[in-house]
């Protein structure tokens, strides 16, 4: 199972794109306070459709709350514009949490340095990808390894 982590997410409508995408993989999902949005909103639920009740996800209250109920032996990916290396350089394995941030600032500095940071290479002029296509770009990879491996 992969494990996709939104630091504060801003945008209720990326949420329910990446629940989404959490349901067709049976990812489970963490939701890291504070929100750009109230939990709420009409317009996560709607974006999520009704496959909300398919999604595992568990919500905490902060980022220090998130690391206290991480396990000791976690693998956590960092994913950053800013990072050198590329996703696919990354050898992941089941259990493995992949950590996004929020749309319009990305991950903190002291959060990048905690974790190995990865970037989704890009060849066009833009400066990033959308939140809920980078979490379905780097939850396929995943798979997709874990499937090669196994095969």
């Amino acid at each position: 199972m992969v494990r996709i982590v939104l630091y504060e997410p801003e945008i209720p409508q990326n949420v329910g794109n990446v629940a989404r995408t959490a349901a067709a993989t049976e990812s489970e999902l963490h939701l890291v306070r504070p929100f750009g949005f109230r939990w709420g909103d009409p317009r996560l639920k709607r974006a999520g459709l009704d496959y909300w009740p398919h999604v595992r996800y568990l919500l905490h209250d902060s980022w220090a709350a998130f690391l206290a109920a991480l396990p000791a032996d976690a693998r956590v990916w960092a994913f950053s514009t800013r990072a050198e290396r590329s996703l696919y350089e990354a050898r992941f394995r089941p259990g493995d949490y992949l950590l996004f941030g929020p749309e319009t600032r990305g991950l903190p500095e002291d959060v990048l340095e905690r974790f190995p940071a990865l970037r989704i290479p890009m060849t066009g002029p833009v400066r990033s990808l959308n939140l809920a296509v980078s979490v379905g770009v780097a939850v396929y990879e995943a798979l997709r390894q874990r499937r090669a491996s196994v095969s």
